[in-house]
C-alpha cells in the first residue's frame, strides 16, 4: 500500500489522514475526529468508550477499524486508530454533536479533492496556495514554502532512490542536515520558536526557509552525484549539505550583524492567530 501522510483542516483543528494510492481511499485519525466533534478534554478516553460499548453492541464498523501509524504531537510516528471515509461516517452517527453533519460534508470533499490532484497534480498546488492565504501568510512568503516543498520531495525522492527508509531514517537525516546549517535540531528549534504541535517550516521568516531549501536542495545534489551506499554515508553526505548553507548563513549575519535562526515564529512575523496556527508537518 503506497501511503501518503498528511493533515488537513477543519475549522483550524488538525486531522490527520493517510491517502492510500493504490487503493484511492483515505484512512483518518478518528481521535482526531472525536476531538473536534466532542471538544472532549481526553479524546483517547472519550474514544476508549466508545468503542467499547460499539463493540459490546456487535458494531462491526468499530470491528473492522485499524492502526496506522501518524506523527502523534511529540514528533514521533505512533500507532493510531484509523477509519476510511464510509467507516467514519457511521462512527460519526454514534456521536451526539452539531459539527456532525458539517464535518460529513468536510470529509466528503477532502476525499472528493484528493481524487481530482491524482488526475491533476497543479490542484493540490493550488489549494496549499488558498489555504497558506487564509491562515494569514504573505505571497512572497507562500511562493518560498511552496518551492520548499518541492525541493524536500526532490530530497526524500533521493534518499528512497538509496534505500532509506522513511520514518526514523530520514528524521535522522533531516536533523543532521538541521543541525548543521542552523545549530539546532529540528526538535531544538521548535522549542526555540514555542513551537509544539506546529510545523516549523510553516513558522520560518524567508530568510530561514531559503537556507533550509539551500541545505536540503545541496544534500540532494551532493547525494546524486556521490551515491552514498548506506545510511552512514548518507549521514555524512547530510552534514556536508547543511554545511553549504551554513557558509552562506554566516556570511549573511557577518553583513547584517543580526542572527538568522531565532525564537520568531508565524504569529509574531506573519500576524496569524493561535488558533490558525497549527498545520501538519511535511
Amino acid at each position: 500500500m503506497k501511503e501518503e501522510n498528511a493533515v488537513q483542516l477543519f475549522e483550524d483543528k488538525q486531522v490527520r489522514s493517510i491517502w492510500d494510492a493504490e487503493n484511492e481511499k483515505y484512512y483518518v485519525s478518528i481521535i482526531d475526529v472525536v476531538a473536534i466533534l466532542t471538544d472532549s478534554l481526553d479524546a483517547n478516553a472519550y474514544w476508549r468508550k466508545l468503542k467499547q460499548r460499539l463493540k459490546a453492541e456487535g458494531n462491526e464498523t468499530v470491528t473492522n477499524c485499524h492502526g496506522l501509524k501518524m506523527l502523534a504531537p511529540d514528533g514521533k510516528m505512533r500507532l493510531t486508530d484509523v477509519a476510511d471515509t464510509e467507516q467514519l461516517f457511521r462512527l460519526i452517527q454514534s456521536i451526539p454533536s452539531p459539527k456532525a453533519e458539517p464535518f460529513k460534508l468536510w470529509l466528503a470533499q477532502v476525499a472528493s479533492n484528493s481524487l481530482d490532484e491524482m488526475q491533476d497534480p497543479e490542484l493540490s498546488i493550488d489549494r496549499a496556495l488558498e489555504q497558506y492565504l487564509k491562515l494569514g501568510y504573505s505571497e512572497s512568503w507562500i511562493n518560498q514554502r511552496l518551492k520548499s516543498i518541492e525541493i524536500r520531495k526532490e530530497l526524500t525522492d533521493e534518499w528512497k532512490n538509496r534505500g532509506l527508509k522513511e520514518g526514523q531514517q530520514f528524521a535522522t537525516l533531516t536533523d543532521i542536515i538541521t543541525k548543521a546549517w542552523a545549530g539546532k535540531t529540528t526538535k531544538e528549534y521548535k522549542v526555540l520558536k514555542g513551537l509544539k504541535k506546529e510545523n516549523l517550516r510553516d513558522n520560518m521568516t524567508n530568510t530561514e526557509l531559503i537556507l533550509n531549501m539551500l541545505a536540503e536542495a545541496s544534500t540532494k545534489d551532493i547525494s546524486a552525484a556521490v551515491e552514498p551506499k548506506n545510511f552512514e554515508e548518507s549521514k555524512k553526505v547530510a552534514k556536508q549539505g547543511g554545511n553549504v548553507a551554513k557558509v552562506a548563513l554566516k556570511e549573511l549575519e557577518s553583513k547584517t550583524r543580526k542572527k538568522v535562526v531565532t525564537s520568531l515564529n508565524a504569529k509574531k512575523v506573519l500576524g496569524i492567530n493561535d488558533s490558525m496556527n497549527k498545520k501538519k508537518d511535511e
